[in-house]
């Protein structure tokens, strides 16, 4: 399968999309349904926003998924514990894996980060081993840039503040 994106025009269509739209919450919406509807096999795209101790679930598309995730749990409180980007081939030789959905065989988790502080991931899940390639994490690392900004401009409207 050819995973070809062209991440330059995603990373513009998601600022198109939220240059005009003052409200956080409805812009990381519909960045997850755009990232979800533009990249192949995908079977999750969504955020989980820092509220204490936890990751608490935020705008997504696809299954229902775990509402909590506690600070250095699986790949999403690993990437938020770490500050560091996690692409995992294969979700089920990663020790602590959380399977909020059984599908799910690799993962891209990208911190997002705002005054040097972890406030969130963006989280994309495919039922496929080894989906995502070094240029999937440099363009959706873009995207999440574009989140920490929009994020820090109206961190008040998500319980940032």
């Amino acid at each position: 399968m050819d995973n070809n994106t062209d991440y330059a025009l995603l990373l513009a269509q998601a600022t198109a999309l939220t240059e005009s739209e003052p409200d956080a919450l409805a812009n990381l919406s519909n960045i997850s349904a755009l990232v979800f509807e533009t990249l192949p096999d995908l079977n999750w795209c969504g955020f989980y926003l820092n509220r204490g101790d936890e990751l608490v679930l935020g705008p997504f598309q696809g299954r229902s998924a775990c509402t909590r995730i506690g600070w250095g749990k699986g790949v999403c409180g690993t990437a938020a514990a770490t500050g560091e980007t996690q692409r995992i081939a294969d979700v089920h030789a990663f020790e602590g894996h959380i399977a909020c959905d059984a599908a799910s065989e690799s993962e891209l988790v990208v911190p997002l980060t705002v005054a040097n502080q972890v406030i969130g991931v963006l989280d994309i899940d495919s039922p496929r081993k080894a989906r995502f390639s070094a240029e999937d994490q440099d363009g959706i690392e873009a995207i999440a840039k574009l989140c920490e900004r929009l994020l820090e401009l109206e961190r008040g409207s998500v319980g940032l503040g």
